[in-house]
């Protein structure tokens, strides 16, 4: 592909880049030791630019400007798209492009403690959209199934009902794991080196480079230097991120094919009183799960240590504990446990919403609801809605009925308390007959009803196993 080719079609350039994901996949699967050493022009080039500039412009980051001071949005029209990747694809071509520093902006994540959230510009996204784009078929072929966080075709239920189902196959003592600060510490050199494994275009590795070294703008106005991680924000984190952490998935990968890659190496293991082990890694968050005693899962803590030390990570002695399954542990805002079922003598691992992941939710249903009353009810439960059904949604899932019922209760009683404030002088039957009108005594203004986390339907979520790849013409043509 010609870097000053003419600008496609969203469908032609859709179509050709799948076509060539499919062809770095279909390449790196056949040889796991090839190095790819021309890429560069697949980055610069207009369908790759056409399509990160897609994802950029419609992900919900639109709204936010890097250190420029742009946003996506402000950048409309299709000619004015056509320009400013026309622009940025003649500044890759030349050399000339130079990532700037990114703006960091602190997110509350629980009480006192902060995310610490890198923005980068407009222009800077979208290269970094379009290295994903060529590097990740790539590196999908080497990643193991362990691994869940930030991969395609993957999610959050996956990781938790893997770990539901081993932890019901005897790997009953767990070892809750917890990175210091892991995408502020990943060394440069390691991860670079990791990444040089498979990628042998020197102008690739010195953008990568360049991305990871950009500095960072902190609210105090001041730009840092940034010698190691990889800022959260960026798209091309979460892959870099991936690749770092493969240390981890390698390892175990490595203990389970030497020690217990069969039923009976397993049997044979047990009956001399040895353990096995099995990862299961979100990003950075991840457990091992031991079939043995706790001695052995005390032990595992000392190997990952140690494997991740060489790329500069570290564990949290704070955070990082051996539990067995009848205490149970948090892992990813769900409460993973054994119980027994009510009327039997059996126990099951279960999942729930954990009391943290409750709190968090009731926090910002309590945040909306003592803001001001000169709003209106509908604008108020416009503000509550999406928080309450993006909750709901998440954990639709886990034992949640009872917690959904809470919920429903708890917000029912915040607006009640939000419409006695902003009607001070009007007693309680003229309040419910303006806002409570059916017989179900349901909040509801303007054609807005409040969503009710109650009525939510349970389901089970069913373990996945073997997860295929986005390109499916792997099987066809392997």
């Amino acid at each position: 592909m010609k870097t000053d080719a003419p600008t496609p079609s969203f469908a032609e350039a859709l179509r050709r880049v799948l076509g060539m994901q499919d062809k770095l996949h279909r390449w790196s699967k056949r040889d796991a030791t090839a190095r790819f050493a021309d890429l560069f022009n697949l980055v610069a080039d207009p369908a790759f630019l056409l399509i990160a500039w897609e994802r950029v412009s419609t992900n919900t980051g639109a709204r936010s400007a890097g250190i420029d001071g742009l946003t996506a949005r402000a950048i409309t029209g299709a000619d004015q798209v056509e320009d400013f990747l026309a622009g940025l694809r003649a500044q890759l071509k030349f050399g000339t492009f130079v990532p700037s520093p990114v703006k960091q902006r602190l997110i509350p994540k629980s009480p006192g403690k902060y995310r610490r959230l890198g923005i980068p510009t407009v222009a800077d996204r979208v290269v970094q959209a379009s290295l994903v784009l060529v590097l990740e078929p790539i590196f999908e072929a080497d990643f193991h199934p362990s691994s869940y966080g930030f991969r395609p075709r993957r999610r959050t239920m996956d990781a938790v009902a893997e770990i539901q189902m081993f932890a019901s196959r005897s790997y009953e003592w767990v070892l809750e794991g917890d990175i210091a600060a892991c995408f502020d510490e990943i060394n440069h050199a390691a991860l670079l080196g990791r990444v040089r494994r498979r990628i042998g275009d020197k102008r690739v590795l010195a953008l990568i480079k360049a991305f990871l070294k950009a500095g960072v703008l902190s609210e105090d106005q001041a730009i840092r230097e940034n010698n190691s991680g990889t800022p959260q924000g960026g798209i091309l984190s979460p892959l870099l991120a991936n690749i770092a952490l493969e240390v981890l998935d390698e390892h175990f990968a490595r203990l389970w094919q030497t020690q217990s890659a069969t039923r009976v190496d397993r049997s044979r293991r047990r009956r001399h009183g040895q353990p096995t082990y099995r990862l299961v890694r979100y990003a950075d968050d991840f457990v091992v799960l031991v079939s043995g005693s706790r001695n052995h899962a005390e032990a595992v803590q000392d190997q990952v240590a140690a494997v991740l030390a060489p790329i500069g990570l570290r564990l949290s002695p704070e955070k990082t504990a051996v539990v067995h399954i009848d205490e149970g542990f948090d892992f990813l805002g769900f409460r993973i446990q054994r119980h027994q079922k009510p009327g039997t003598n059996r126990r099951y691992v279960y999942t729930f919403p954990a009391k943290k992941s409750l709190a968090n939710v009731k926090r910002k249903v309590k945040a909306i609801t003592t803001q001001g009353t000169n709003n209106s009810l509908s604008a108020l439960l416009d503000q509550i809605n999406p928080v309450l059904r993006g909750w709901t949604s998440y954990f639709r899932y886990a034992v949640a009925n009872a917690t959904f019922q809470y919920l429903s209760h708890y917000t029912w009683w915040r607006i009640v308390g939000w419409l006695r404030r902003k009607h001070r002088k009007t007693n309680w039957k003229a309040l419910r007959r303006h806002y409570y009108p059916t017989n179900r005594w349901w909040p509801q203004d303007g054609g807005v009803v409040l969503f009710e986390p109650g009525r939510v339907v349970i389901r089970r979520y069913h373990y996945r196993g073997d997860i295929p790849t986005p390109w499916p013409k792997l099987k066809e043509t392997a």
